[in-house]
């Protein structure tokens, strides 16, 4: 199984790092320079808006499917035929709801317009997850790296077009970056039906009223997780927008430092798209998962705290780097998300687990628990230290979670923790501070202080022996599955 992670996983992070790092530095942020913060802002809440009520979209079928496919691999084209439909049924409802609570909380009818395809989008973007949550259900990891990257081609493709040329003869507006992301979601989502189908013995898709009923109370627990771990991590800019006079701006200034934090958690997110399957067929077989935990720690864990260490340091120079304002306000923001980014990582290890395990009940109780910490904290930071406040709102939050399930993980699974962290990585950490510190002073240019850094952070990493290089070598070179 460790060569079966290893290699899928290094596969999915080559494919991620052609396409989402351009996606993400190249095309969104070259919007938000494009129209501005204010209407970047615009369209930052209302698309995290959209993402809170997302749960209604999925109902932790995607999860709980990924799982079950897991384990019956055999079953695929009895729960296609079944899931599919409630997935159109649902996608429905949450329409409705998402519409009505807009129109509640005071939505005027430009913002409800550009809703509508940011609800689209959110749809279709749930399918595809389903769609891939077959296909890595029967491990079909190469196919699944692929079509995790295709929305995001096809979109730098549209967009950039858009935005560096006049082949669609238009007025580039953030109305045109949504409409463009349909495009792309609507095309990756039509290719992942096909790859699924060809997997299947047969589709029969059919609403069976019990049936339903029966597998939404199975993914109940799921949906709940999904809902509560949305809430606490997209919640931030949509009570910056409505709580401050300068809302729609605040909020575009938080996205700035958010958008890299999003970028840097998708490596821990691959981890977990491979670790889930792999944990519950484990699991399920009742092999032994503490091997594959401690390899995945280390291989997750020393990249985590390189970045997070030198983007802390390198904040002011990247956020001038990257955006043309608000660098002043942003650079302190990021650095406060860059604590954050290493307990979110952690949580696609140890969430994962728990998932893989099926204790959603305790997964359930901690994201309750940080939902209930982080609009707490938000409404007491936010009035007095704007964007700012929220981003202690996320760390304090993610850092309660996080260490909420390696306790949790430690006691139900008993896998020692505590004991897979080598008192080297505390070295590791005291020895790249200075360096950075120093390198940052060396007058030359950021890209060079900046490689120079993280080359020496990697160096580190193999002198203390942090990575574990022999046993990649080895996994690499045998047959072990």
């Amino acid at each position: 199984m460790k060569r079966k992670f290893f290699s899928n996983l290094l596969l999915l992070l080559f494919l991620n790092a052609l396409v989402k790092p351009f996606w993400i530095f190249g095309i969104d942020r070259t919007v938000q320079n494009t129209v501005g913060a204010d209407a970047y802002g615009f369209y930052f809440s209302l698309f995290s808006f959209s993402m809170l009520l997302n749960i209604l979209l999925d109902a932790g079928i995607t999860n709980y499917n990924n799982r079950t496919i897991s384990r019956h691999p055999g079953r695929i084209s009895e729960y296609f035929s079944l899931l599919l439909p409630i997935k159109v049924l649902l996608a429905m409802v949450y329409t409705v709801v998402s519409l009505s609570v807009a129109l509640v909380i005071g939505y005027s009818h430009e913002q409800l317009h550009l809703l509508w395809f940011l609800i689209l989008n959110q749809f279709l973007a749930s399918l595809i997850l389903y769609f891939r949550s077959n296909i890595t259900g029967i491990h079909m990891f190469k196919t699944d790296s692929v079509l995790s990257v295709l929305d995001r081609f096809i979109m730098i493709i549209l967009i950039g077009l858009a935005l560096w040329s006049n082949v669609f003869h238009l007025e580039f507006n953030i109305s045109w970056y949504v409409y463009l992301q349909s495009i792309a979601y609507g095309l990756t989502a039509i290719t992942g039906y096909f790859l699924v189908r060809i997997n299947t013995v047969f589709f029969r898709p059919r609403f069976d009223p019990l049936k339903t009923l029966r597998i939404l109370k199975d993914t109940l627990p799921f949906a709940l997780l999904t809902l509560l771990s949305a809430l606490y991590y997209r919640v931030d800019s949509v009570m910056i927008e409505r709580m401050l006079p300068d809302g729609k701006e605040q909020a575009g200034i938080y996205a700035q430092a958010f958008r890299i934090l999003d970028a840097f958690t998708m490596y821990g997110y691959l981890f977990g798209v491979i670790l889930l399957p792999l944990f519950s067929r484990m699991i399920k077989e009742k092999k032994p998962i503490t091997e594959l935990v401690r390899f995945a720690f280390l291989l997750l864990m020393v990249p985590v705290i390189s970045l997070s260490i030198v983007s802390i340091i390198y904040r002011q120079p990247l956020m001038e780097l990257l955006y043309h304002s608000h660098t002043d306000i942003s650079s302190v923001i990021f650095a406060i998300l860059m604590g954050a980014f290493i307990f979110v990582s952690g949580i696609y290890l140890f969430g994962v687990l728990l998932t893989a395990y099926g204790d959603l009940r305790t997964l359930n109780i901690l994201a309750a628990t940080g939902f209930v910490i982080n609009i707490g904290l938000n409404g007491l930071l936010i009035p007095h230290f704007g964007a700012i406040g929220s981003a202690w709102a996320s760390l304090v939050t993610t850092a309660g979670v996080t260490i909420g399930q390696i306790i949790f993980v430690s006691r139900r699974l008993e896998i020692p923790v505590l004991q897979m962290i080598p008192p080297k990585i505390f070295l590791f950490t005291a020895l790249i501070i200075p360096a950075g510190l120093v390198c940052i002073r060396i007058p030359i240019s950021f890209y060079a202080s900046f490689g120079v850094v993280m080359g020496i952070a990697v160096v580190l990493a193999f002198l203390l022996r942090l990575f574990p290089l022999k046993q990649m070598i080895s996994i690499m070179g045998s047959s072990e599955e």
